[in-house]
Parts: C-alpha cells; structure tokens; sequence
C-alpha cells in the first residue's frame, strides 16, 4: 500500500514527528560533545547544568519548531522552504543552547553549539529527505507515463508541476535542439525526435505534452503535423499569455489549439487603430454577452474607455461578462466606469435613452441571431433581431449623436443561401443606405468569416464527439471554411471601425481555408487514435458524412463584387460594392417590416428573393472565386 494511503491520522503523525525532534535533540548534543571531548562516558545526573541546558535547548527547539510551521508541512509535499525552515529552527536551537550553557554554567565548549548544529541537520533533516524521496518515487509507480516535448524553461515547469500532482508522471523530454541531446533536466533524460515511439513504448507513455513556449504558430503548427503519426495522445501546456493573465495554470493539460493546427499567425495589432474610437471614451457594445461581443469587451477595456456599456438581452450572459470585466478593471486600477444593461436593440427608443444617458461615442453592434439552422426555422424572429435591431440600433445612434457605429458582419451575408446571411446582408443595406443621410454618425460594417471557439463553433463538437467514441460528423466532404480566433477577429474589427468615413465594408482577410473533414481527421489523430475507413475498418473513429443542412454552402465568400482595395492595415480590405439609396431601400424594408408583424413567412421569403442581396437558395458556385481573399 502506498505511505500516502496509511490509514494514520495527521496529529499522530505530528506527535510522532516531535517526539522523534526531541530525541533526534538530545543525541545530537550528545554527539556534538562526544567529537569535541572524545569521550563516550557521557552521563547526566541530576542538577548537573548540562541537564538544564539540554532540557531548556529541547523544550525551546520544539517551540520554535512548532511557531515555524515545521510539523504543518506534508512530507510529500515539502519543498526547499521547509528545509529552510528547518535550518531557521536548528541554527535557533543551536544558539539557545550557547546561551542555556553559558546561564547555567555548563561544561559545554564554545564549539559544541556549532557542531551540534551540523549534527542535528543530519538527524533531522536526513530522515524527512529520505522518507520524501520514497513516498515520491511510490506515488510515482501509480501515475501514467508521459512524455514532454520542449526541454526549455516551459518544458521543466510542467515536470516540475506534474512531479508535485497526481495525474501524470514525466518519464522523458524530447527536444530538437541537439546541443541538448543527452543531457538531463529536472532527474530526466533529453532524448532527440528519433526515439519518441520508442520511449512511448518503453514508458507505455499515454501521452505527449508539449512545452513549446513562445515558439511561433507556423513552427507550432509543422510540429504538431510530424507529431498526428505518433500512438500516444498529444497534447499541450496553457500558453504563456493564459498563465501570466491567470487564466490558466501551469499544469492545466489541453487539447491541443486549433490555432495551432491552422498555423495562422496574426498581424500585430496597431495601438493606434486600436485606441483610436475607445482610449478615454465611451464605449457601448450591444451583444455584449456573446462569442464576439464579449471578446470585443476585453480588448475594448484594455484600451482604458472613459465608460463601457454592456448591453445584452440575456441576463445570465450579462452577468457573466460584467463579473469579469469588472474584476479585470479592479486588478489593473482602472477609472473605466462600467454599467450593464439589459434590453433588446429592437427598442429604439430604449437604445437612444441609454446612449444619451452615458453621452456614447462609439457603438460596435454584434447583436445578432447567427445560427444558420435555428434562423432558418425561426424566420420572423431572425429577420426582426438581425435587420431590424440593425436598424433600430442605428436610428438610435443618430439621434444619441454617436459619432462611430460598427455593425459586425458575416461571410454568409455575400450571396447568401440561406435567411441569416439574406438578413445580415439586409442589415449591411440598411446601413450603407443610412451613411450619406447621417454624415454626424459613421457607419461601417466588418465583414469575416468562422471564428474558433464561438458558440456553435465546429470545434468544440468534434471534441466532443471524439471525446464520446464517434463517429465525427462532417456535413460534405469537400466543405471548406474560413477561421480565425475571436481575439484576432475582435481585434481587426476594432481597428477597421477605426478607419470608417462613412458607409464602407471591411472585409478580413481570413488566411487560407481549411477543409473541414481534414481537420476532424487531424484532431482524430492527435487524440492518439486511429480513423476507421474501409481500408482499416478496425479504426478508432468513424467520420460520417451527414449531408448539408439547409442553407448551408459548400464554402463561404467575402466579397459580393469584384473589387477590393488595401487599408493602413494588411489583414484589412476594403471592399468596392454597390449600395442602394435610402428611399429605394424604404421599398423594400417597410413591406418587410409588416410582413414580420403578420408572422408572414412566405412574404418574407419573397421580399428577400427580390431585395437586391443575392439570396438564392440554389445558388453555389462551381469552384472557389479568386475573390475570397484566400492569402
């Protein structure tokens, strides 16, 4: 039975471990004596002052001891503190001894307090050493094997985080620097590429963790594709930035990050574009609670907004971005005031109250019904949310005068195939139609593609579905997508906003697209399990292909035309298309409106099939357009 399991209680542990200090005392006097005098006839009768110095040494050592927190410290878990701590406590005994001899008038040499000291650190400090290094070494054997990859500074942060848990127990690092080949770190070996399978074999390693520190994405990203062959799961550490924010611990394991698996690394943001509609203020996000609002929340509030308005018509996603915005702002000193505010951005008089209340400059929409499936069974309330809220939102705007509105935009919005996009691509309209009859307030819309880990995301279900046996759901196998991760894309649609005139489309550049059934096929991999196909029909994992769903396209576009021109920005396009005027989209939009309120689904659908978006349920080009800013 492992030590750790003995059925001992902790305060006969602490009584034992104090009688054996009082003991471990006593002969280190002793033999603190029997060195300097060479003598082994040593023996104490009562009223001799070495009585009296010993028992006062004794008694006060233990007190010390008891004051320093010796006896708190558990033996597996006791680190180079309590060995400090321990050395605290017998240079203290040691000198209560000087001083209790020289009280007493003890025959004790002056050197004895010295040598009893160095003596007393090997009685006392012996023991727990020896039992710690044999409890570890025992928890060890009970822990699943694992390999790291990354012999850096990270790498011996997790071996030392994962030696101190319970979960896994590093057997070996992996390092392609050879300068490090053959070396030890941390009690372990550093082993090239060329000998992981047979480690994993060796160890029955279940799985591999990389230590990759601050190692750019594409090399990430080349790594990680060498390592989908390797039989042990692979896996990987929080990064730095987790860590350092405290988002994460240092041996929190993960799934491996899509990010990484893509391999895109983003442009650097540029502080001015960034802080140009935000720094000293007032901010006002609709949204506020979802996927996208709430990132633009987090790097809102990192450029110091005088006020930043959460606005959200669920109460619990509210709730939940307010805690930790606020909590930010307490950590970092801000003056930023916040307020959260319930409402739905179908309530112009309700927007333009709140606007006016906390004097807004800057508006960033993101309110938005965005799930293809559930817009498409739920028309009416799809159209009035992302159209209309777009709509209210904006008159609202201009009657507050807010001086820069930003609706976030989608890839679905270009030649849409299904009622979200023909919705989104209304609210596009409607704002560009509004632009050069409200020259106070500029309007601009931001247009991208599929960002990672949003709710709904395709990730996360692949995990999922991996995570319960399969098989992985893939809807077509040639679909394709566009991705970016939420902070990148907050990022760029702050600094797009930032470069609005006044009715112009921004459009993303969104890096190359992904085939959605390689990816699943790559995380399959990665999970150290194999993809069953009728060549292995003995595999792991099934990927099932289940068919479009309505509305849904092959692959996305971000631009309607031909045309796009370049910004300040080079992850930033600005596109060149056509937009109707106000009064030709009152035709449209008005019939529209009372076909919502009659809950008239087949107008609807009329209304959008003749409204200049592009709507057509059928439509799917044949090949991927050059125009989809595919880098």
């Amino acid at each position: 039975m492992p030590f750790h399991k003995l059925n001992i209680s902790r305060k006969f542990k602490r009584l034992a471990t104090i009688i054996y200090d009082a003991l471990g005392i006593i002969a280190s006097i002793l033999i603190a004596l029997f060195l300097r005098l060479d003598s082994a006839e040593l023996t104490f009768s009562p009223g001799l002052p070495e009585l009296a110095s010993t028992l006062v040494t004794v008694t006060v050592s233990i007190f010390c001891f008891i004051r320093l927190g010796l006896y708190r410290a558990i033996l597996r878990y006791m680190t180079i503190n309590a060995i400090t701590t321990l050395v605290a406590g017998i240079t203290t005994s040691a000198i209560v001894l000087a001083a209790s001899s020289y009280y007493f008038h003890s025959f004790i040499p002056r050197s004895v307090p010295v040598i009893y000291a160095l003596v007393a650190l090997i009685i006392l400090g012996s023991p727990r050493l020896i039992l710690r290094s044999l409890v570890h070494q025992r928890l060890q054997r009970y822990k699943p094997a694992i390999i790291i990859y990354g012999a850096g500074n990270a790498g011996y942060q997790l071996a030392h985080a994962l030696f101190r848990g319970t979960d896994y127990r590093p057997a070996a690092f992996i390092d392609d620097d050879v300068k490090k080949h053959g070396i030890t770190i941390h009690g372990l070996r550093v082993f090239p590429y060329s000998q992981l399978e047979n480690l994993i074999a060796t160890h029955c390693a279940v799985k591999v963790l990389l230590a990759l520190g601050k190692t750019p994405r594409a090399e990430r990203a080349k790594l990680i594709q060498t390592l989908e062959s390797c039989s042990a799961e692979v896996l990987s550490m929080p990064s730095v930035e987790d860590i350092t924010n405290g988002k994460a611990n240092i041996n929190d394991i993960q799934s491996i990050e899509i990010e990484d698996l893509l391999g895109r690394t983003p442009v650097p943001p540029s502080d001015d574009l960034l802080g140009r509609c935000i720094s000293k203020k007032n901010v006002m996000v609709t949204g506020a609670g979802g996927s996208i609002g709430s990132e633009l929340c987090r790097q809102i509030i990192t450029q110091r907004p005088s006020k930043l308005i959460l606005f959200e018509l669920n109460e619990f996603s509210l709730y939940k971005i307010e805690q930790e915005i606020s909590k930010y702002i307490s950590v970092n000193g801000l003056d930023t005031k916040l307020h959260a505010v319930l409402g739905s951005v179908q309530r112009q008089k309700r927007l333009m109250i709140v606007m006016q209340k906390y004097h807004i400059d800057t508006v960033y929409h993101a309110a938005a019904y965005k799930h293809v499936p559930l817009v498409e069974d739920n028309v009416v309330e799809g159209v009035r949310n992302n159209v209309f809220g777009t709509w209210r939102c904006a008159e609202a705007a201009v009657s507050a005068g807010v001086k820069n509105f930003v609706l976030i935009s989608t890839d679905k919005a270009v030649r849409p195939t299904n009622v979200m996009g023909a919705s989104k691509r209304m609210a596009e309209l409607v704002l560009q139609a509004m632009a050069p009859r409200s020259p106070s307030t500029f309007f601009c819309m931001v247009r991208f593609g599929n960002v990672l880990g949003s709710s709904g995301s395709v990730v996360p279900l692949f995990r999922e579905q991996i995570k319960q046996g399969g098989p992985v759901t893939v809807t077509h196998p040639d679909i394709i997508r566009y991705f970016m991760t939420i902070p990148e894309a907050a990022q760029l649609v702050i600094q797009a906003g930032a470069m609005a005139k006044g009715g112009e489309v921004f459009v993303l550049n969104m890096g190359m697209p992904v085939r959605i059934i390689d990816l699943a096929t790559r995380m399959i991999k990665l999970s150290g399990l194999t993809l069953r196909t009728e060549d292995d029909p003995f595999g792991d994992i099934e990927i099932k292909i289940i068919g479009l769903r309505p509305g849904e396209k092959l692959y996305e576009e971000l631009l309607v035309g031909e045309d796009s021109h370049p910004t300040e920005h080079p992850s930033i396009m600005k596109a060149d298309e056509e937009f109707l005027h106000w009064h030709d989209l009152l035709k449209i939009i008005e019939p529209l409106d009372i076909a919502c309120s009659d809950y008239d689904e087949a107008s609807i659908y009329e209304i959008l099939f003749r409204a200049p978006t592009g709507y057509n349920t059928k439509s799917e080009p044949s090949q991927t357009p050059s125009h989809s800013l595919a880098s």
